[in-house]
């Protein structure tokens, strides 16, 4: 009996010894995979440039979907979500702007790499915000999200502020603005080009004087 006693107890501690180190493991497992997708995200981060040159590539749709869904999942004061977005991949669109582009723009036909005004990229997202200016500053963590998820999917943006201005004072762009079908309400704020960088230039410096811990 006293036999039997003993050998339940030895199985028992043995059972108690192979669980405590397999638990661990699993704990030690799930907290180095959350860090390897924290670094993840802090290495798109500081990876991101703005590009200004593009391949030929046309961007994948579904690549552009994930871009705009990460988006729209930005942070927005009390959900209002005071944006309104337009991914533009039609060539014709792209090409036919362009062209009343360098009519206003004769100096832009100089460059020998030029081909649109959006720094030749093959997509174009354009964000509009309310006219009474509410939703700026929300529109601009849409577009930080966007730029971070394209970042993460291999390819390049640039935040584009001249062909919007171009976009809204030109009266020859205006059907191409009306093809954006933006509600009354709203106008351009400012577009990101999306592509396939051709370039990979290198990080400018940061003011990191600027940034200071109040003790």
């Amino acid at each position: 009996m006293k036999s039997l006693k003993m050998m339940f107890l030895g199985a028992g501690l043995l059972a108690l010894c192979s669980c405590a180190p397999q638990g661990s493991q699993k704990e030690a497992g799930a907290e180095e995979a959350a860090q390897d997708r924290k670094n993840v995200v802090i290495e798109t981060i500081m990876a991101r440039r703005s590009i200004r040159k593009y391949t030929d590539q046309p961007v994948e749709r579904e690549k552009l979907q994930q871009i705009v869904e990460c988006g729209i999942n930005a942070p927005s004061g009390m959900n209002k979500q005071p944006w309104e977005v337009r991914v533009v991949d039609n060539a014709d669109f792209i090409n036919g702007i362009t062209e009343e582009y360098k009519k206003a723009n004769a100096k832009a036909t100089e460059d020998p790499n030029f081909k649109n005004m959006f720094r030749n990229a093959s997509a174009v997202i354009f964000i509009a915000s309310p006219k009474d200016g509410s939703g700026q500053f929300d529109c601009g963590l849409l577009g930080e999200n966007m730029m971070l998820a394209a970042q993460s999917l291999g390819l390049g943006t640039c935040c584009l502020g001249g062909p919007v201005y171009f976009m809204k004072s030109d009266a020859n762009a205006a059907p191409y603005v009306a093809k954006l079908d933006i509600p009354d309400d709203y106008e351009l704020l400012y577009a990101i080009a999306v592509g396939y960088p051709d370039e990979a230039p290198a990080a400018k410096p940061r003011e990191t004087a600027k940034v200071k811990f109040v003790e």
